[in-house]
């Protein structure tokens, strides 16, 4: 069965060359291609994907991290990587606290957008190095994101695969570094990015109590 995938890119040529690619890959079909958030659950329910690749800076009144957390309040088994430019903690946080399943650089590889499609849409969490970088970072206390109070610690386990990540391995080069199967490596990576949703769902609801209405 095909992985359906939709995308939300305001940029025309770089919104084509997603097309054609998801389309010219075995196992994937492309079922919606959009602009902007605009009527933004209409165009979820008519492309169905398992899988969004999400801009974050979209015109028409609604970015791509507000999107995130109006689709995941109502279709929480859609998996999203934000793909952006932008290579920032606020940015980074506020997506991932949002609820996207992943985060991407523009300038990643064809190869390695197809790649965390499949991944996501296997239950993967998708991670650049340079994202692994900046999560450590926040964990280690050296650039704290305002959108994210951290509290927890990462455990050892998880601490040595962000390294790793950062290092530019992949998840079988992990597996077999620490002797653990390649799921055991997906399933740290998302429980690290689960951290972060709990950071942010503790946060909103103190601060919904906070206020009277």
């Amino acid at each position: 069965m095909n992985i359906k995938v939709a995308l939300f890119e305001d940029n025309p040529l770089l919104r084509d060359s997603l097309f054609q690619l998801i389309n010219g890959s075995d196992g994937m079909i492309c079922t919606g291609a959009f602009s902007d958030c605009t009527d933004l659950m209409r165009k979820v329910d008519s492309a169905d994907p398992n899988v969004i690749l999400m801009d974050i800076d979209l015109p028409g009144g609604m970015n791509g991290i507000e999107a995130v957390g109006k689709i995941n309040q109502t279709h929480p088994g859609i998996m999203i990587i934000m793909q952006t430019v932008f290579n920032d903690n606020e940015r980074i946080f506020q997506s991932i606290t949002a609820g996207a399943s992943g985060y991407l650089l523009k300038n990643t590889s064809p190869v390695r957008i197809l790649e965390s499609i499949r991944e996501a849409a296997t239950g993967g969490a998708p991670m650049t190095p340079s994202i692994a970088y900046k999560i450590l970072d926040v964990f280690r206390g050296k650039r704290p994101a305002s959108e994210v109070k951290v509290q927890a610690q990462l455990n050892d386990r998880q601490k040595e695969i962000l390294e790793c990540i950062f290092n530019g391995m992949s998840y079988k080069l992990i597996a077999e570094k620490i002797f653990i199967s390649v799921d055991t490596v997906r399933y740290h990576v998302k429980n690290i990015y689960e951290i972060l949703h709990v950071h942010s769902r503790d946060e909103l609801i103190s601060k919904v109590k906070g206020k009277s209405f």
